[in-house]
């Protein structure tokens, strides 16, 4: 097949047929185990809500003043009724289930197979392990009614910019993001308006998608006065938006 003059190469041009048969039947069996962690996650927190994702790094010791506040702000969102999903792992994740573990509501992993770093912790009513990381982020935004971001390295910043980058383009509904940390986080959000929003990268309206709160009864306070005016629950046509993430 040619297109502009350019040949494309195809697997069934292959002259080595038992190589490109054995390729497509490897491809098509890895969609299925994508497609197995999607209803895994469907089945276990369709029926979830209300809930938050907390992002936040692994790497935040017990000892560190970050964890503590993870605790507390997991509790506080425990026990006023919302379920609580994090990574499952160590650091703030950790901090997060068991915050949530300890309190009245479910404490949810959505563990990943890592290399390092990933250990599940032990503060989770209900565990989900991946080994795709675009298949946990979908669950991390699907079934979620609020996020708060910890202070995190690249992985939360993956997992913060996905948000803002969704919740921008309409392709998943607008809901609370909360960063937590101001001495952490100013900077980045300086950066933002300096130089996302002054070079037209990104709108003045943007930056509105984003709360900066360091209080833990503020984040639950800040998620509360959002659903004043409306239900946790999406609407049909937010869930029919959520189908397309």
């Amino acid at each position: 097949m040619e297109q502009n003059g350019k040949k494309l190469p195809r697997l069934l041009q292959l002259g080595d047929m038992e190589r490109a048969t054995a390729k497509k039947a490897r491809e098509s069996w890895h969609m299925f185990t994508i497609m197995a962690e999607f209803i895994e996650a469907t089945e276990h927190l369709s029926e979830l809500r209300p809930a938050v994702s907390v992002f936040g790094s692994a790497r935040m010791t017990p000892e560190h003043p970050y964890y503590a506040k993870g605790v507390d702000i997991a509790r506080r969102l425990s026990d006023a009724g919302l379920a609580v999903i994090s990574g499952g792992g160590p650091g703030i994740m950790e901090a997060a289930n068991k915050g949530a573990f300890e309190g009245k509501s479910l404490s949810v992993g959505l563990n990943i197979e890592l290399p390092r770093e990933q250990v599940s912790n032990i503060w989770q009513d209900v565990s989900i392990s991946f080994r795709h990381f675009f298949a946990r982020k979908v669950a991390f935004v699907k079934y979620a009614d609020a996020y708060v971001v910890l202070p995190g390295g690249f992985g939360t910043l993956d997992e913060m910019t996905e948000v803002l980058t969704l919740i921008q383009t309409g392709k998943t509904r607008r809901i609370p993001v909360i960063l937590v940390g101001a001495a952490f986080w100013r900077g980045l959000l300086d950066w933002f308006q300096n130089s996302l929003v002054k070079n037209g990268m990104i709108s003045p309206e943007d930056m509105e998608i984003v709360q900066l709160i360091d209080e833990p009864a503020n984040v639950v306070d800040a998620i509360f006065a959002f659903y004043e005016e409306r239900e946790f629950e999406p609407s049909d046509e937010e869930r029919q938006k959520n189908l397309y993430l």
